[in-house]
């Protein structure tokens, strides 16, 4: 294949990628029409993500037609967007994102398996309970606490919980626990668990159930009566959490009276069973290129277009950060006015660009994701896109490392030349445009390029406001088949695929933008050859 030809399948290749997150994620503002329920479709059999719409479950809002959500909540849910006369939609969220975005205004509901404790009612209402449960401790089959039969058996074992839950407080009624940190998500608890990490965690009986289920060598202890966990009611139940005042708690309450306890744990047993088959156990033992294929051919689609949104985040992010950073740097290398006035607002604009370089380069990118994203809809009522919100935080984190390499190019330029515009009659400005702008490009490409590499992978991060990324979907698809290594193993490579094409591609920019490495003189060019 001719270069030319192999540069354009490449744009080609990069243009389908980019076009695919168009299609990926809806704009999140929903009319009054719709009932908007955010949950984290990756809590099973409460929860959970496959790629048909199977045993009734529900498109995800933003992945319509290539990821589902199913499970009790989704049931339950369905049932009250019925009662109310909406149309359900499935906002998928990471947990501890839940109550901001509820808050903010970006779903109208949580329905989660989340239990109405008193710390969180204070940030929101709660509906009736729609589900009770029994706590259990998961613990490996073949570790020395597999015989617990109480709290007491489970002396000197370390064990851990989800983050933010009231699992993770009641670990203290242990004796002799050695608690561990908490984790994010129950994905990482069963991985830290068969690792060996911990020896066990806390969760509720049909999480215990679908985890016992997918991996044989864990096992649930269920303890008997009296010697197990001591709760308040309300820690045990499950509900479904709603803004502070909405009025349609009344009307979700009379909704959830109508469902009876015999059809709720009908439900229940339904969705055990309804659950993905990789979480059921019924593809286990299938020989590891088999367990790759089968992900592969379950969920490709998926990352797919989880990697064609990394791709277009990281490369638009890019380009506006590197228009950002040059403008902020050239402003940085401005002379100081003559002007009195000029002189003072040149100031105060230089501090300003200062502090919001500072603040950028110094905290986290999922900091800045969380306040910039939960913040504005708290403080603006804006209910931004999740996909144009991902845009312009990395864009606006890119910009200010792009200042400083700016700057650091332009210092770079040798004086003379300065001095010889100026001698000419060029202004600044002219000057920057025509003489030095056009050596800083070629000597910031190689940090241009590390921006772009470090986007690609930094976009991870955004998995705290949802953004459907490549390492989200693939959470997704882990927690659902509950096949860590494997799933993570194929994300490894698509990112491992995407670093590699751009790095080449861009050395390959360096090359035309160095020319030829040998020049010939022009009277020793034959016209005949």
């Amino acid at each position: 294949m001719k270069k030319s030809n192999w540069i354009w399948a490449v744009f080609a290749l990069c243009l389908t990628l980019i076009q695919l997150p168009l299609t990926v994620q809806a704009d999140d503002q929903t009319p009054a029409e719709q009932f908007r329920v955010g949950m984290e479709a990756g809590y099973a059999p409460f929860n959970w993500t496959q790629t048909t719409d199977a045993n009734g479950a529900v498109p995800i809002s933003g992945e319509e037609g290539s990821a589902f959500a199913g499970g009790y909540d989704v049931q339950i849910a369905k049932r009250i967007a019925e009662g109310l006369g909406k149309e359900l939609v499935i906002v998928k969220t990471q947990w501890d994102g839940l109550p901001p975005a509820l808050q903010a205004g970006t779903i109208d509901a949580v329905i989660a398996g989340m239990s109405p404790t008193a710390e969180r009612r204070e940030q929101i209402d709660f509906t009736d309970p729609y589900y009770e449960s029994d706590l259990v401790v998961v613990v490996r089959k073949d570790g020395e606490f597999a015989d617990a039969k109480s709290l007491s058996d489970l002396s000197g074992a370390k064990i851990t919980a989800q983050l933010n839950t009231f699992h993770y407080t009641v670990i203290d009624q242990i004796p002799e626990v050695q608690k561990e940190q908490a984790m994010r998500d129950f994905s990482s608890m069963r991985v830290a668990l068969a690792s060996g990490i911990i020896d066990g965690y806390v969760s509720e009986r049909p999480e215990g159930v679908t985890a016992v289920g997918a991996n044989p060598d864990l096992k649930m202890v269920e303890f008997d009566e009296g010697a197990g966990f001591e709760t308040n009611p309300e820690d045990v139940q499950v509900a479904v959490g709603m803004r502070k005042g909405d009025p349609d708690v009344e009307k979700v309450n009379e909704i959830l009276a109508g469902i009876s306890e015999e059809e709720r744990v009908s439900l229940m047993d339904q969705a055990v069973l309804d659950q993905p088959a990789d979480a059921s156990g019924e593809t286990a033992d299938q020989g590891l290129v088999a367990d790759f294929k089968k992900i592969i051919d379950d969920y490709g689609m998926l990352f797919l277009r989880g990697a064609g949104l990394t791709l277009f985040i990281a490369i638009l992010s890019t380009i506006i950060g590197l228009i950002i950073g040059l403008l902020v740097g050239i402003f940085r290398t401005l002379p100081l006015s003559e002007n009195p006035v000029g002189r003072f607002f040149q100031r105060i604009v230089n501090g300003l660009l200062t502090i919001y370089i500072e603040v950028f380069r110094g905290t986290p990118m999922m900091v800045q994701a969380m306040v910039i994203f939960y913040g504005t809809a708290l403080a603006f009522g804006v209910s931004m896109n999740r996909t144009l919100a991902a845009v312009l935080i990395v864009s606006i984190n890119t910009g200010a490392y792009m200042s400083e390499i700016v700057r650091g190019g332009i210092f770079a330029v040798d004086d003379g030349q300065f001095e010889a515009a100026q001698a000419i009659g060029m202004t600044h400005w002219q000057t920057m445009i025509k003489v030095v702008l056009p050596q800083v490009m070629r000597n910031i490409l190689p940090a241009t390029g590390n921006e772009i590499i470090i986007n690609i992978k930094d976009t991870a991060v955004l998995s705290v406001i949802s953004v459907a990324d490549l390492f989200f979907q693939g959470t997704s698809a882990a927690g659902t088949n509950f096949q860590y290594f494997q799933t993570f193993a194929i994300i490894g490579v698509i990112y491992l695929v995407l670093t590699i094409s751009a790095t080449q591609i861009l050395r390959f920019v360096e090359r035309k933008m160095d020319g030829p490495s040998a020049y010939v003189k022009l009277e020793d060019i034959n016209p005949n050859e």
